[in-house]
């Protein structure tokens, strides 16, 4: 299980997100998105612990906590295969245009 968090400056480097974290226990990872066009960061976090009760200790620390002039918000991340059914919405949603268009077009004339 890995911990979500989000609300981050876009200027947090990882070093930084370990330090945070290791006041809690073990960081064994960490993981910062950057958008592929830009290379900026995104925004927010992930970040995996020795121990779920070490993952707790810092959600309970961290949520809402002010750092680096935003509050931060901190809780465990969600399943991957739940967050891409929005994703691909956006091809459904291409696919209806294309055909909706074509579609729509016989329709009315």
């Amino acid at each position: 299980m890995s911990i979500y968090v989000g609300n981050l400056s876009y200027e947090v480097e990882e070093k930084d997100l370990k330090q945070v974290f290791a006041e809690y226990g073990d960081v064994k990872k960490v993981q910062l998105p950057t958008d592929r066009e830009t290379g900026r960061m995104r925004g927010f976090a992930f970040v995996e612990m020795g121990t779920e009760a070490e993952e707790t200790a810092a959600i309970e620390a961290l949520d809402g906590a002010e750092w680096m002039g935003r509050n931060l918000k901190v809780n465990k991340a969600k399943p991957k295969s739940e967050g891409g059914g929005s994703f691909g919405g956006g091809g459904r949603r291409g696919g209806n245009d294309r055909g909706g268009y074509s579609g729509g077009g016989g329709g009315r004339y």
